[in-house]
């Protein structure tokens, strides 16, 4: 079992307050990914979770126990950090069993956890090795095997991928999904990538200066944002948001045309994400723009545009044929796609 509960944690550093009144139930078996701009606090509340920092205020639950004044020994949790910390002079099967050499464990059950968590994370045919005979992303799958062994319950992951380059963070995110189908462990993982965050969670916790923002799915999110720090944070490229005002049933963008407008209160902001946008001819859609910089990515094309008085838009397009920069193009809203944003940054009820 691994159920994880936090009810109101706090965490001050003197006088300054970096975690700000959390509550989050996590069931067991679910991965779980912290994502947030950096200096939110998402490694600090892994690490309070871990019991590698005091928890100022509130308590920390696992299998219903208060673990909140306990060390992170007695709380049954396992820590992959973004530093693999392998022993230099020990082979791969040895960084793997020393916890549970250190704890006693027959030699027996040592062998057995290892050669098990070795075909779970393919490092077979590299037990003998030692570590700088490794590539980075073996070093990493070593560190989480070590992990492993001490059948935990629940593992904390905080950044593990982001040493390694880009092609090796691809084939690592595969492997922690794999992992997670696996095991069906508890994971709660923390990234400033919202890719890794996106592709492998069951829910994302977006954190805003030490707040929960928005709790759902990585589809939810994207989907429907609660508010939009959320709206522009989750998605790549980020959604172009432009400052409109509303009535009777439309909506009026600066410069531009607008649209139809079904919120349940008036709207400041308009939101639609890059790959919703449709081009036209100037003088139709939404409003207008000029075409200023093409970045041609293969599968698709992101034209980023001047809206004038709208600032920058970016539309992800699949045929960027015939366009050129300086172009004037007219761009569509779909109004299905819409989001729309109240003087509170919040998310406005349509419909």
């Amino acid at each position: 079992m691994g159920a994880i509960k936090l009810e109101n944690v706090e965490k001050w550093f003197g006088d300054l307050q970096v975690i700000k009144g959390v509550d989050l139930d996590i069931p067991d078996g679910e991965f779980v990914v912290f994502v947030g701009p950096s200096g939110c606090g998402k490694s600090t509340l892994l690490r309070m979770i871990g019991g590698l920092e005091e928890t100022s205020r509130g308590a920390i639950v696992i299998d219903g126990r208060d673990v909140t004044a306990e060390p992170p020994a007695r709380r049954g949790l396992t820590m992959v950090f973004q530093s693999y910390a392998l022993y230099p002079h020990m082979s791969v099967r040895d960084n793997m069993g020393f916890s549970l050499k250190t704890a006693g464990a027959p030699k027996s059950e040592i062998e057995q956890k290892v050669n098990e968590a070795a075909r779970v994370l393919k490092l077979e045919p590299f037990l003998d090795r030692r570590p700088k005979a490794l590539s980075g992303g073996q070093r990493q799958r070593v560190a989480i095997g070590r992990s492993i062994v001490r059948d935990p319950t629940a593992f904390l992951f905080d950044e593990p991928l982001s040493n390694l380059d880009a092609a090796l963070r691809v084939e690592m995110r595969y492997e922690v999904a794999k992992l997670h189908q696996s095991l069906k462990a508890t994971m709660i993982y923390v990234t400033h990538d919202q890719i890794e965050a996106m592709t492998l969670a069951d829910r994302i916790v977006v954190l805003e200066f030490g707040k929960i923002a928005q709790v759902g799915t990585p589809r939810e999110l994207y989907e429907r944002p609660a508010n939009l720090f959320v709206a522009q944070f989750i998605g790549s490229p980020k959604m172009n948001v432009m400052p409109c005002r509303t009535d009777a049933g439309r909506y009026h963008l600066e410069g531009g045309r607008g649209g139809v407008y079904d919120g349940d209160h008036e709207a400041v902001q308009v939101g639609v994400r890059p790959e919703h946008i449709r081009l036209t001819e100037p003088g139709q859609g939404a409003c207008d723009a000029k075409v200023d910089v093409l970045e041609y990515l293969g599968a698709d094309t992101f034209v980023i545009a001047d809206g004038g008085p709208l600032g920058q838009i970016t539309v992800r397009t699949e045929d960027e044929r015939g366009l050129q920069p300086g172009q004037a193009l007219g761009l569509e809203f779909p109004a299905e796609y819409l989001h729309f944003f109240d003087e509170a940054g919040l998310a406005v009820h349509r419909g």
